[in-house]
């Protein structure tokens, strides 16, 4: 998990072009989703976080955001993950 606040925009690039962050999530509300999620884009910089798996963001307590990734979401939510 990389916390948004230590990155600067280029180096958050850099990682997101060599595909070490690929979800992005909430740390406030333990939610995690696609870069590209409307939900996921008007949250606070101090409240995101980045991962480079889904593995890794369930391992932290995470769940899938009902809106970027809702298979995902109700599969979680059925217990099924």
């Amino acid at each position: 998990m990389i916390d948004h606040t230590t990155l600067d925009d280029l180096e958050l690039h850099k990682h997101i072009r060599a595909q070490k962050i690929r979800l992005g999530g909430n740390k406030r509300l333990m939610i995690f989703g696609t870069l590209d999620c409307r939900s996921g884009k008007r949250m606070k910089k101090q409240n995101r976080v980045f991962f480079t798996s889904e593995d890794e963001a369930l391992s932290e307590g995470y769940r899938p955001c009902g809106h970027c990734m809702r298979e995902k979401y109700n599969e979680w939510k059925n217990g099924l993950v």
